[in-house]
């Protein structure tokens, strides 16, 4: 888990006669700017001499902070640095606790049944109609008929099957048991884990206590798979070798609806829009500190509990308010 200081920019450009070729790379540092720069150049340097057997290679690197910054550390401000956690401040201008071993995972309910079954039945739908009313008329009305049956089905079915899903999942106790249930299935059959569950605005957190993790472990994969971690953040554990918590409130959730500026919250900042930045930044925490990030649940489970992951859980604890009654936000 990299989240660099300092930031620089190299640009380097090859001529020949018949095209010209120019590459930026980014470099980092936690030592200096010069450091930083120096880095951006090694890198650029490195890249132009794999151009001509690589022709396909990016000229330039996105400018993102955290997602979809393939290969690149976490271009977000550091607000705090304990021991191996670093607290940033991502995008939207929310306080996110990021920790190279500490497992977090957040599982969004899903509220709809998937399109592959939403279209399964669509098309069932459609067949079994097609059947029954396809010989009853002559030719020239049968297309017309297809049409008709097809937005029909797709309609009908559509809604048919969200009504029968929310049934179901009301007679289980509801997204957040279903959700709960399928992590206790996965941790009774580890007899050496330990979790703690959070209720977010979206659905659960959970967080493995029993000992440390890589975000590469073949378990981690398991672990996401089985309760229903979202992708992205799946892939972007691997890519940027972290876990990483959102501690504080999502700023539209709590009234904050001035975006971060400069937009897009990649850091740093140029020095014209540091006031800005930072007017916005005291406005938001005054306002989020009314509000939690997540609620403890429980915690259960056979494993012993791993002093290091004990502190980070309460320093996320207290970051996220997650003992408090404060609205979920």
């Amino acid at each position: 888990m990299l989240v660099p200081q300092f930031w620089a920019e190299a640009r380097l450009t090859k001529r020949s006669r018949k095209k010209q070729i120019t590459l930026r790379r980014f470099g980092w540092s936690d030592v200096s700017q010069d450091a930083a720069q120096r880095h951006a150049e090694q890198r650029v340097n490195e890249a132009m001499a794999l151009i001509d057997a690589m022709p396909d290679l990016p000229r330039r690197e996105p400018r993102r902070p955290y997602n979809g910054a393939d290969g690149i550390p976490i271009r977000e401000e550091a607000v705090l640095r304990l021991g191996d956690c670093v607290i940033t401040r991502n995008a939207y201008g929310a306080r996110c606790l990021n920790t190279p071993n500490v497992l977090f995972a957040d599982v969004d309910h899903q509220f709809e049944p998937s399109c592959l079954l939403q279209l399964a039945v669509a098309v069932g739908a459609a067949a079994a109609t097609l059947l029954v009313g396809w010989s009853w008329l002559s030719e020239k009305w049968q297309f017309l008929f297809l049409v008709l049956v097809g937005v029909v089905a797709v309609v009908f079915s559509s809604f048919l099957l969200h009504g029968l899903y929310h049934w179901w999942v009301g007679l289980q106790g509801g997204p957040e048991r279903l959700a709960i249930e399928r992590i206790k299935k996965f941790v009774a059959g580890k007899p050496d884990w330990s979790v703690r569950i959070y209720r977010t605005p979206a659905g659960l957190r959970v967080m493995a206590l029993h000992r440390t993790f890589a975000p590469q472990d073949p378990e981690v994969q398991e672990f996401f798979q089985s309760i229903g971690t979202d992708r992205i953040y799946q892939a972007m554990c691997q890519k940027q070798n972290c876990f990483r918590a959102r501690v504080s409130a999502k700023p539209w959730r709590i009234g904050v609806t001035d975006p971060l500026r400069p937009r897009g919250g990649v850091w740093p900042v140029a020095p014209e829009f540091e006031p800005i930045r930072a007017a916005w930044v005291e406005n938001y925490e005054q306002v989020a500190e009314g509000y939690a990030a997540c609620h403890f649940l429980e915690e259960f489970g056979g494993g012993r509990i791993d002093h290091d992951v004990r502190l980070v859980q309460k320093l996320h604890d207290e970051l996220s308010q997650a003992a408090t009654s404060r609205p979920l936000a």
